[in-house]
């Protein structure tokens, strides 16, 4: 049963860059495959999904610790993607890492222990794309303290 449906509409440019429209007032993006079959003049397709995984998971430990009145700002993410060769030889992505950056110490944050246990499971984007793909998720701290 479905809650909720997102669609988005992409028109090709040139070879592979496509015009990715979002709809409802948001600015257009151009994405594109990087050389030799594109010419790199927008994010990826792997560049994408990375986003989404980061983005949806900022977005989670945010609203969680926002619950419970904290304020981590700023938070930050990095994510890698892994790509490489599966058994058939095409290319896929094998792997993510997720670090995401507090930036706060993490003794100034109240409840962290729960929020760090629980938020991941509510991030729709990881949790769906994990189903195929292994992501290792860290987070860390304003100190640099490793905190997951």
């Amino acid at each position: 049963m479905s809650e909720n449906t997102v669609q988005i509409t992409l028109r090709q440019q040139k070879d592979y860059r496509f015009d990715v429209d979002f709809g409802g007032g948001i600015p257009v993006l151009a994405a594109d495959e990087p050389a030799p079959l594109g010419s790199g003049q927008g994010p990826s397709p792997v560049q994408l999904l990375a986003a989404a995984v980061g983005n949806c998971l900022s977005d989670s430990l945010l609203f969680a610790l926002r619950k419970f009145k904290q304020a981590p700002e700023p938070i930050g993410c990095t994510v890698t993607a892994e790509v490489g060769r599966n058994d058939q030889n095409r290319l896929r992505v094998l792997k993510m890492t997720a670090v995401l950056r507090l930036g706060v110490a993490a003794a100034s944050l109240q409840h962290l222990d729960r929020v760090l246990d629980q938020f991941e499971a509510y991030c729709t984007v990881t949790q769906s794309v994990g189903l195929g793909i292994a992501i290792e998720l860290q987070v860390i701290d304003a100190e640099g303290v490793r905190l997951k």
